[in-house]
């Protein structure tokens, strides 16, 4: 089972070439099997981009969430109460940033390896990431 971090989710729809082949074969691998996981928190995180400007999409940043999780291999994981108050306290993680925490806590919870290329979560010892 894997989580896709924002970027991931993003580039592998929209941008596939920006994939490492390890990310790629493991998200294909996953789209064959049990399917491709996305924390409700990157659909917020992508919202907030767009808006900062800093992403920009071909169409309405709803829109195109709503044409990626009508995808059949894609599923959206709620923020839950356990994820939300267990990412504050996650395990030797200094960094602040709330949907990382979330998207991390995801990933462990589920017992999922997580798709990513952030630094900091790769060297998080906790988390079973790729890249």
């Amino acid at each position: 089972m894997i989580i896709l971090d924002t970027h991931a989710w993003i580039w592998w729809l929209a941008a596939p070439r920006r994939l490492p082949k390890s990310a790629a074969a493991a998200i294909d691998e996953a789209v064959d099997g049990a399917g491709v996981y996305v924390s409700a928190i990157s659909a917020w995180e992508m919202a907030m981009l767009v808006k900062k400007g800093r992403l920009e999409l071909t169409m309405d940043v709803a829109d195109w969430i709503a044409a990626a999780e009508s995808l059949p291999y894609i599923h959206s994981v709620p923020v839950t109460s356990r994820i939300a108050a267990m990412s504050v306290e996650l395990r030797d993680y200094e960094y602040p940033d709330p949907a990382d925490r979330i998207i991390i806590t995801t990933a462990i919870t589920m017992d999922a390896r997580l798709i990513t290329k952030d630094g900091k979560i790769l060297s998080y010892p906790h988390v079973k990431a790729i890249w």
